[in-house]
């Protein structure tokens, strides 16, 4: 069921049913809609957490009015909508904000994994500035890189194979920094203390898991699809 048909009302539902714990499916069965519908809702809206009825409302009012009569997609352009979207709802709900999601999977899923800022928010119909704090965010967690194109004379920017691997890395590395400082702490506070038995451990475990994550990433990144 197409995004404008839901009304002020069904959207206070869905922040009420979220606010009880609800998952999409209940609220879905209250609304009498698919779920599809209710999680694409929450998903473009902050996700589950920060969801607004309001300004979920009047996003969709701006949304329509930028609409573009044009014609009806075919069960192919279908596909591929529906693709998009559910990879952007998956990645908002693994913690990353909603614009970066956006840019994220709009590179993952074009033909060659390289585009310019420009060719970004003309295709996402944003601002180059939320454009610009998306890629930088994206960059420094390995996700993306950087490209200088002389041709052109501006920064393209890349998703490839080894993507997965420079984030595993980069998340990995600072997970054992993190670990390195919190068994420290706990050494100083000492042993013989709740809580510095309680850091040690912690850091411990996460220094463990940080250093098999880099291990594994070492192994598998030539890992042929």
């Amino acid at each position: 069921m197409p995004e404008g048909r839901l009304t002020r009302q069904d959207r206070q539902r869905i922040a009420a049913g979220l606010a009880e714990g609800r998952s999409y499916a209940e609220i879905a069965r209250r609304l009498d809609r698919p779920t599809s519908t209710i999680s694409r809702e929450v998903g473009r809206n902050g996700g589950p957490s920060d969801y607004r009825p309001e300004a979920a409302h009047q996003a969709a009012a701006r949304r329509a009015r930028r609409r573009i009569p044009a014609r009806s997609p075919g069960p192919q352009d279908r596909t591929a909508v529906e693709v998009e979207e559910g990879a952007v709802e998956l990645a908002v709900g693994m913690g990353l904000p909603k614009m970066v999601a956006r840019v994220l999977i709009g590179l993952w899923l074009s033909e060659d994994g390289r585009l310019t800022a420009a060719e970004l928010s003309r295709g996402l119909n944003v601002s180059p500035a939320s454009i610009s704090m998306a890629v930088g965010y994206l960059a420094q967690q390995g996700l993306i890189r950087r490209e200088r194109d002389p041709q052109r004379r501006r920064d393209v920017y890349v998703v490839d194979d080894d993507a997965w691997y420079h984030s595993t890395v980069i998340s990995a590395r600072q997970t054992l920094a993190a670990a390195e400082i919190t068994k420290e702490a706990g050494q100083t506070l000492g042993l013989d203390t709740p809580v510095g038995r309680r850091l040690t451990r912690g850091g411990a475990f996460l220094k463990r898991i940080s250093l098999d994550a880099l291990t594994s990433a070492e192994r598998w990144r030539d890992l042929p699809p």
